[in-house]
């Protein structure tokens, strides 16, 4: 069982595409990721930043892809306890996509979607959980962004599943506020009204890196689309939003200095 300070970070994140071989290509020529082979019983390849592994990449399972789910960027939220957060969420109105599932000699997870119709995953680590507490480094997600159709009810629902706290607000004007939250004081994301030429709500995960205008070259060389930015944000930040070339997407962020 995870220690409960693990609750409510991010942990782990999977891309489900309709190319894995062709996606493993793209991200580590724009992101500077490893990959390495899983050891288990189904296809799954993960992905390594500095030898340290972050998530995987696999096929968009067929029965998500009948559904109508596009390739897409999935994470994981550490919890204590993945079944009894999988209970709680319903009560708080989630619905369950793939019910609390085991992975021999790793941990277990469920697929859920908020009561928005966002779809996220939890998971219980058999031993350490993924990932670390404090500020990202180049190559890991440093930012985890929610457009939704109802922002409010969004971070109260995710507030009471895993812990996360308001940090800071910014005014977007006629676009609305967009709502920062954390794990305690550090800011891990934001949440904002889905506008409406948006097609659809859902999580969008930055990636950072050294250089966003090189990358966001980088990705354009390999295929991919952008679709805003690059761009600098308050703070200094600098951003781009992009599209992969199977059509999930993803962003990339770095810090002012690199």
């Amino acid at each position: 069982m995870t220690e409960s300070h693990d609750r409510g970070r991010f942990c782990w994140y999977d891309l489900m595409t309709t190319d894995p071989v062709a996606a493993a290509k793209f991200y580590t020529k724009v992101v500077g990721w490893g990959t390495q082979a899983w050891d288990g019983p189904m296809p799954y390849t993960m992905w390594t930043n500095s030898d340290q592994p972050l998530g995987g990449v696999m096929s968009l399972p067929e029965e998500v892809r009948k559904a109508g789910a596009p390739p897409h960027w999935l994470a994981y939220i550490a919890t204590p306890d993945v079944d009894a957060t999988v209970a709680h969420a319903v009560k708080l109105g989630a619905s369950v996509k793939v019910p609390p599932t085991d992975i021999p000699e790793v941990g277990r997870f469920a697929v859920l979607a908020d009561p928005q119709g966002v779809v996220f995953a939890a998971f219980t680590a058999q031993n350490e959980t993924p990932g670390h507490d404090g500020p990202p480094v180049k190559g890991e997600f440093s930012w985890h962004e929610l457009a939704t159709t109802d922002p409010d009810g969004a971070f109260a629902f995710y507030s009471e599943l895993f812990g996360w706290n308001r940090t800071s607000t910014m005014d977007m004007g006629p676009a609305g506020v967009y709502q920062m939250y954390g794990r305690g004081e550090m800011p891990i994301g934001g949440m904002f009204r889905k506008p409406d030429e948006m097609p659809a709500s859902g999580w969008l995960l930055y990636a950072m890196v050294d250089d966003v205008e090189a990358a966001a070259k980088r990705a354009s060389a390999n295929g991919g689309t952008i679709l805003n930015g690059p761009m600098e944000v308050p703070g200094g930040d600098m951003i781009v939003q992009c599209m992969d070339p199977q059509g999930a997407m993803f962003a990339l962020h770095a810090r002012p200095g690199g």
